[in-house]
């Protein structure tokens, strides 16, 4: 599997998601995701967009749900879409339902203390 770009939303799943999420040395935002969820894709462009801006600082997962449901049942996810913060592999937080683009900095700052 290529090495993420940095800056982008890294997909992950049921295979990839303990090296890309609960191994990895920055904090993880984790999209629960699907195509077909319209609130879904409305975020799709501000997790590109975080991603960029926090690049190095915050590492951005998706999850597609129904491709991973391993991932997506190991943490409860029954409503999407949803959004878990993990540092050093340890859930710090989740948020379930959309999320509006200036709310995110806040849930940033809310979950990790650099933020």
């Amino acid at each position: 599997m290529p090495k993420p770009v940095p800056g982008t939303v890294v997909i992950v799943n049921d295979e990839n998601f303990d090296q890309e999420v609960i191994r990895s040395e920055i904090p993880v935002v984790v999209d629960f995701y699907a195509d077909w969820c319209a609130p879904c894709r409305a975020t799709e462009a501000l997790m590109r967009e975080l991603s960029e801006h926090w690049v190095g600082r915050v590492k951005f997962a998706k999850v597609i749900v129904d491709e991973s449901s391993a991932v997506t049942q190991s943490y409860g996810i029954h409503s999407i879409p949803a959004y878990l913060f993990l540092d050093q592999g340890k859930e710090k937080g989740r948020e379930i339902g959309p999320v509006e683009p200036g709310e995110f900095r806040t849930i940033l700052k809310k979950y990790f203390e650099f933020a």
